[in-house]
C-alpha cells in the first residue's frame, strides 16, 4: 500500500489528518465533478424484498452504515430471501465478496428494521445492530482483531444480545454507529416514538459500552393554525465528524399533534435546524456558537434559541433523515427535500405528492457564515431520500433515488447542478446506500442498491463503484 493510500485510509478509520492539503488548493487547481464507472457486483441474487414505508429494509438512508470500508476491506450487510441477516466483505479494490448468514432472521416486514455496521479500531471489532423499531435491539460484535484477520465466518461473532453488553437500551429505533476522529465508536439511537421521542448517545471504550445520555428533548410548544403541539422528536439528517473533530448535526422536527397540519394526509415535519459539538457530543451549540444543550443534562429542544437555518412549515411534505456532509473546510452541507410552494401550499398526501412534485435542495453554510439554499433542478419522482458526498476539491455529488447521481462544482458556488449518471440499466428501487469512509479514503463512491421487484419476490442486491473526479 502506498503512503498516500495509507494516509487516506487512516482518515477513513477516524485518524485526524490535516485538511489543509484539500482546503489550501489554489483556485486554478479546482476541477469540475466527474464520474468514472469502475465496477458493478452482485452481493445477493435474491435479497429480501417488500415495500414498507415506501422503502426497502436493505437500503434505507438511516442505516449508517449498511456498507462501509475500513482498512483493506469493504463490509456490507443485508437480509436475504429467507430473512436471514447476511454479512459480507471483500478485499479492496476488486476482491471477490465473501458472505455468510448470521443466526438471526428479520422479525417483521418493517423497513425501519435495518442492519447497521460500525467498527472499533482499538480492538479491531466489527459491530452489528439490527431489527428494531421501537423494540429491543439485536446486537453482536466480532472477535477482537477481526478487522485485520483473514478468517471470516459467523463463528467469529459473539452470540446475539438484546443489549449493548452491560448497557440495556430498552425499546429503540435508528441505531447508527459513528466513529470519532480519534477512533472511538459511538452509537446514536432514539427512544420513544415518532412525534414523542429523544435522541441518545452511547460510547464504546475499552471493550465496554456506556451511556452518555439523551441530548434532545421532546418537550416544548410549537403552534400552527391556532393548534399547539407539546411533543415531538428530532429527526437527524446525520451525525458527521469533520476532519477538525467537530460533530455536525442537521435535523428536522416532527410534531406529535398532527392538528398543526393543513391536511391530515400531510407530514408534520418542519424547519431545518443545525447544532454542533466540539467535545464529541457532550455539549451542543447553535450556529452562532451559543451552548443550547448538554448530553445527559439540559437537552436541545424546539424552544432552544438559534436552531433554525432554513424555516419551513409543516405544509410541504418536508422529509426527515435525508443527508448531510462536511466539506474540507469543515462547513456543513445538508440535502433536504419537499414539495415547493409553486406546486401546492398544502400537501394533502405526502407520499403521492412527493412522488409527483418533490425536489431536493442543497442547504449549506458559506465561508461568510451565511446559509444558502439551492434547488437541485430535477424531479425526484419518489418519496425517497438522497445521499451526499464530496470529492477531493469539494465538488458535491448527490445520490438521488433510483441510483441517479447529480453533481455541482465548488467553483460555481454549487449552482451548476447536472445529472452525471441517470441510473439506466440498474433497475434500482428507491433509496440507496453509500460507503462514506471509502469516499474519504480512496475517492471511490460505492453505491449499494436493490433492484425493483414486485410484491415480495426477492431481487438482486448490488454494489456499483465510481471513481470521483475533481
Amino acid at each position: 500500500m502506498t503512503d498516500s493510500l495509507s494516509r487516506r485510509r487512516l482518515l477513513a478509520a477516524g485518524g485526524v489528518l490535516a485538511a489543509a492539503s484539500l482546503a489550501a488548493r489554489p483556485a486554478h487547481a479546482l476541477t469540475g465533478p466527474s464520474l468514472n464507472r469502475i465496477g458493478d457486483w452482485t452481493l445477493d441474487p435474491a435479497g429480501l424484498y417488500f415495500v414498507s414505508y415506501d422503502g426497502l429494509v436493505n437500503t434505507q438512508s438511516f442505516q449508517l452504515n449498511g456498507i462501509l470500508t475500513h482498512g483493506p476491506h469493504q463490509y456490507a450487510a443485508w437480509y436475504t430471501a429467507d430473512r436471514s441477516a447476511v454479512l459480507a466483505r471483500r478485499a479492496l479494490p476488486g476482491g471477490a465478496w465473501q458472505s455468510f448468514p448470521l443466526p438471526h432472521r428479520l422479525s417483521t416486514d418493517d423497513s425501519h428494521n435495518v442492519i447497521s455496521l460500525g467498527v472499533s479500531p482499538a480492538d479491531g471489532r466489527l459491530h452489528v445492530a439490527m431489527d428494531t423499531h421501537n423494540s429491543t435491539i439485536w446486537y453482536t460484535r466480532s472477535a477482537a482483531g477481526q478487522l485485520s484477520d483473514t478468517a471470516w465466518s459467523a463463528a467469529r461473532f459473539e452470540p446475539f444480545q438484546r443489549t449493548l453488553g452491560v448497557l440495556s437500551l430498552g425499546a429503540v429505533t435508528y441505531p447508527q454507529f459513528v466513529l470519532t476522529p480519534g477512533g472511538r465508536l459511538q452509537m446514536s439511537y432514539r427512544t420513544g416514538g415518532s412525534g414523542n421521542g429523544v435522541n441518545r448517545l452511547a460510547e464504546y471504550d475499552g471493550g465496554t459500552w456506556r451511556a452518555l445520555g439523551a441530548w434532545t428533548a421532546a418537550t416544548g410548544a410549537y403552534t400552527a393554525r391556532g393548534v399547539t403541539s407539546t411533543t415531538r422528536n428530532m429527526y437527524l439528517h446525520g451525525l458527521t465528524y469533520d476532519t477538525r473533530g467537530r460533530l455536525h448535526a442537521a435535523f428536522t422536527w416532527r410534531e406529535g399533534n398532527t392538528g398543526v397540519l393543513c391536511n391530515g394526509g400531510g407530514l408534520a415535519n418542519h424547519d431545518t435546524g443545525y447544532v454542533y459539538s466540539d467535545d464529541q457530543g457532550r455539549t451542543w451549540r447553535n450556529d452562532a456558537g451559543t451552548q443550547v444543550g448538554t448530553t445527559g443534562g439540559a437537552a436541545v429542544s424546539v424552544t432552544s434559541p438559534g436552531l433554525v437555518v432554513d424555516p419551513m412549515t409543516v405544509d410541504h411534505g418536508l422529509m426527515n433523515q435525508e443527508a448531510q456532509a462536511a466539506d474540507s473546510a469543515g462547513r456543513p452541507h445538508v440535502i433536504i427535500s419537499y414539495v415547493p410552494g409553486r406546486f401546492t401550499q398544502c400537501v394533502s398526501s405526502y407520499a403521492a405528492q412527493r412522488a409527483q412534485y418533490a425536489r431536493a435542495f442543497h442547504v449549506r453554510k458559506e465561508a461568510s457564515g451565511a446559509w444558502r439554499k439551492t434547488e437541485i433542478p430535477f424531479a425526484l419522482g419518489s418519496t425517497g431520500r438522497s445521499r451526499l458526498v464530496f470529492d477531493a476539491t469539494d465538488n458535491a455529488y448527490v445520490v438521488l433515488p433510483f441510483a441517479r447521481i447529480a453533481a455541482a462544482s465548488a467553483q460555481s458556488g454549487y449552482s451548476d447542478w447536472r445529472v452525471l449518471f441517470d441510473g439506466a440499466g440498474l433497475g434500482a428501487f428507491g433509496e440507496c446506500l453509500v460507503d462514506y469512509p471509502r469516499v474519504t479514503a480512496e475517492r471511490v463512491l460505492s453505491v449499494m442498491y436493490q433492484r425493483r421487484s414486485g410484491g415480495t419476490t426477492p431481487s438482486p442486491v448490488r454494489v456499483i463503484d465510481f471513481r470521483l473526479g475533481g
